[in-house]
């Protein structure tokens, strides 16, 4: 048997344009290759479970062989094989039509997994890597003959009678110059355990090397399990020696039945996909056969304040071949900061993002991934209020941010979602408005939640609220000042204001006020005072009538405008207007304080000045804003003063 033709594609441009357009990806050849290896494999096991095939199938089995010296990369399968007709079908006919218009359309692409995806030419990936390519095959169907396909790379290919001797494929490369860093067993193995490492067939990994009949046998550098050279057996002067070992687990977690799986077998896996990482808080195995499938386990890692630092940590398979750890369309937004696994057989192999962003598919997957994590919070909440508000710091990042980004996440979630104040309390939503209600709404009935976002920082503002009996909650993470806009615009008549965004008598706006022990004339002289002492354009000066418990001068910034210029800052500083304006802060002075009065009795304007300064830099002390010069010029001062 003996046949030459041409491979039904209708130009000489095909090859050319694989070579170029898939070269930044080249890698991908050997998953493809391996991948079509283990589903002959798998199909042989269905046809004999089907009694379509009444012979030994064997223990399944595909291996990948490298032989330097010949420049060969070998993938082998003991699958159902190929007939010389079904060559013709399967490889000589590319699974498109059109190609002069394929040509021109994907001339100047970019994205190889469409290419490959779209156009089935999985096989054809061999050609970014080699100049020549062979199959060497023989079919299960009774009575087949070996079959034996040559190609070089050009639209020319040969077949003739095989040699192959046992039912399966043999795809043999011949490695081109430019990739000669496919030959290397570590590059190899690489890719291998990135695309490969948990395949349903067993993977066999080694080196292939040939002894030849010569009074010198040639050194094979071939290893065996324990990393030893083997001996060459100069008995058999003509032998080829193999060495494979399995390279993956068939088996991974995530295929089997949460019921067989006890924490020890998570965590071990969790450990082997990330060794470097704490373990993790719990997991969630996901398992939907309707209305698409799925498996998948997903963690949730101690991740606290460290927003930016672990995303693209879920891997995303097919079939349990990898695909990809660029989730971002398939997984929640708010979810990406989570590790492990996710399979799911209606995502092609080949996927390319705007696939993944049309896919209704796709689109299900993500809000059942959502609705699985918000159920799982919602369990554990529930099973044990009190381990959960242990976890809370490590979780919270989570849940608020899909909260702030999914609102049927928040519908769940803010039965689940928790509050935490500066003694360490934790409170739902709903029970947190409860207990701050009586004393913290204001004259127009909205409820005002009083926070810190540095409560070693805002410690005085902190003391100066408890002191009113008003509760503080703590808002420190990243996330928190866009959770606080989320939480306002969600609840009815709620607003939140940074402790320090005013004194604490004028926190909760009352229609009852203190008012100012000072003359109209005294007030406008203090004022004087502290205008000149300070001299400060950006710092307004005005004299209030406040507890004689509270600060004689604090420092303070309206809570709108520095909300603004902390979402500017936290956006890059890219919200125009507000991110370009300058900080004004209002000094408030305690008319009621026994130190105004002091000041006002003062002997002479120079102690007048004095003292009104030392309250000023007293108070930027508080808040940390007193440095440099000033700092210096204060500590003086206080000397000067003792």
């Amino acid at each position: 048997m003996q046949e030459k033709g041409s491979i039904s594609i209708h130009t000489e441009n095909i090859f050319p344009i694989i070579k170029k357009f898939l070269y930044s990806d080249n890698e991908i050849f050997l998953r493809e290759l391996v991948s079509n290896a283990v589903d002959a494999v798998k199909k042989m096991q269905r046809l004999a479970a089907m009694g379509q095939y009444s012979g030994n199938v064997g223990e399944p089995q595909v291996s990948v062989a490298y032989d330097a010296e010949a420049r060969t990369i070998t993938i082998s399968d003991n699958g159902i094989g190929m007939t010389a007709e079904e060559i013709k079908k399967y490889i000589n006919q590319i699974a498109f039509s059109g190609a002069e218009e394929f040509v021109e359309k994907f001339k100047d692409a970019k994205d190889a997994n469409e290419l490959i995806g779209k156009f089935g030419l999985g096989f054809y990936s061999a050609f970014m890597v080699a100049d020549q390519v062979e199959i060497q095959t023989l079919s299960y169907q009774e009575g087949a003959e070996a079959a034996r396909w040559i190609c070089d790379g050009s639209t020319e290919f040969e077949i003739t009678e095989g040699s192959r001797t046992e039912r399966g494929t043999d795809i043999i490369l011949h490695i081109n110059k430019d990739s000669e860093e496919f030959l290397d067993k570590h590059k190899l193995d690489g890719i291998l355990d990135k695309y490969c490492r948990f395949l349903p067939v067993p993977i066999k990994f080694g080196t292939k090397s040939k002894f030849v009949d010569d009074d010198t046998v040639e050194e094979a550098e071939v290893l065996d399990e324990d990393g030893k050279p083997l001996a060459a057996d100069e008995k058999q002067p003509t032998k080829e020696i193999q060495v494979d070992n399995i390279i993956n687990e068939t088996n991974p977690i995530w295929t089997k039945a949460p019921a067989d799986l006890k924490d020890e077998d998570y965590l071990n896996f969790y450990r082997e996909l990330y060794p470097m990482s704490e373990d993790p808080l719990f997991w969630i195995h996901l398992n939907v056969d309707y209305p698409f499938n799925l498996t998948g386990v997903l963690y949730f890692p101690k991740v606290k304040n460290e927003f930016e630092l672990q995303r693209n940590k879920i891997k995303l398979f097919s079939r349990q071949v990898f695909i990809t750890d660029e989730v971002k369309d398939i997984v929640p937004e708010f979810l990406m900061l989570l590790h492990g696994v996710i399979d799911s057989p209606d995502i092609p192999l080949n996927v390319s993002r705007s696939f993944l962003q049309a896919d209704s598919n796709v689109k299900k997957i993500n809000s059942y991934i959502s609705r699985k994590v918000a159920d799982k919070l919602g369990d554990l909440y529930k099973a044990d209020r009190k381990g959960y508000e242990e976890k809370w710091n490590d979780i919270g990042m989570f849940v608020k941010y899909g909260m702030i980004s999914d609102d049927k996440f928040y519908d769940k979630a803010k039965d689940f979602a928790l509050l935490a104040n500066t003694k360490k309390e934790f409170y739902t939503i709903p029970e947190y408005k409860e207990k701050v209600a009586p004393l913290q709404t204001d004259k127009d009935g909205s409820v005002i939640y009083i926070y810190t976002n540095d409560p070693a920082k805002q410690d005085s503002f902190i003391q100066s609220a408890n002191k009113k009996g008003y509760d503080v909650l703590l808002m420190n993470s990243p996330i928190d000042s866009h959770f606080i806009h989320n939480l306002e615009s969600k609840l009815e008549k709620t607003q939140l204001k940074r402790v320090d965004a005013d004194v604490a008598d004028k926190l909760i706006g009352r229609e009852e006020t203190l008012s100012s022990v000072l003359t109209e004339d005294e007030t406008a002289k203090v004022k004087g005072i502290f205008e000149k002492a300070i001299h400060r354009p950006n710092m307004k000066v005005e004299i209030e009538g406040l507890s004689p418990d509270e600060l004689p001068v604090t420092v303070t910034t309206e809570e709108f405008m520095r909300r603004m210029k902390d979402m500017a800052q936290l956006s890059g500083g890219n919200m125009g207007f507000y991110g370009a304006i300058p900080d004004n802060y209002k000094v408030s002075v305690n008319g009621n304080h026994k130190l105004i009065s002091k000041i006002l009795k003062a002997d002479n304007e120079a102690l007048q000045g004095q003292l009104a300064k030392q309250a000023f830099d007293l108070a930027m002390l508080s808040q940390g804003m007193l440095t440099g010069a000033d700092l210096t010029e204060f500590v003086n001062r206080s000397v000067e003063l003792i």
